[in-house]
């Protein structure tokens, strides 16, 4: 089945209801990622995960956001000389969640204290000044849930922004007032 269409079933169980058993996420092969040289794993079922965002452009369709994971990945890998781009996963404007190291591969997000322990995730975007679309942050919540239903977040995880684990300005103020209002938020 093809995994745009496999998308749109898994939207519409959601909706309903009955798509925990779904993938949110866009796979690294359909966004078109350069091969990971990383290899630590990620400690599962994770008790933390750190929100932050990119600072930089937003994307507010498949085909651009496809091409801004492409750039943040090659940024990462081919001027920082890093295995991969940072983030488990970079959500976009578009409402997409899309695959960076995935689930079971440690990030370098947010240091090397919180690396090992926590999923780290971005949005797209600077959102110092402007929220993020609601549909981003249903995306997160669905991946949230999804995290929780598959085993790969503890069902107490606690939800972080950068800002709360290293010192920096990142999620960006309207980002981190968002996320300071769901329900596994802590300090």
């Amino acid at each position: 089945m093809p995994s745009s269409y496999m998308l749109l079933v898994c939207t519409f169980l959601a909706l309903l209801g009955l798509g925990s058993s779904c993938s949110p996420i866009v796979p690294r092969k359909e966004w078109g990622a350069l091969v990971s040289k990383c290899s630590d794993a990620l400690k599962l079922p994770a008790r933390y995960v750190v929100i932050s965002h990119t600072a930089g452009s937003a994307c507010a369709c498949p085909s651009l956001c496809e091409k801004q994971v492409q750039n943040v990945q090659s940024y990462h890998m081919r001027t920082l000389d890093w295995c991969d781009v940072a983030y488990n996963f970079l959500i976009g404007e578009d409402g997409h969640v899309y695959e960076g190291r995935g689930w079971h591969t440690k990030g370098a997000h947010s240091g090397a204290s919180w690396n090992p322990i926590a999923v780290g995730i971005t949005f797209m975007g600077n959102y110092m000044e402007r929220a993020p679309p609601r549909r981003s942050m249903r995306a997160l919540e669905n991946l949230l849930e999804y995290g929780v239903a598959r085993g790969f977040l503890r069902t107490n995880y606690q939800l972080k922004g950068h800002r709360d684990v290293q010192q920096t300005a990142s999620p960006g103020d309207q980002l981190y007032e968002a996320i300071q209002r769901l329900p596994h938020y802590q300090e």
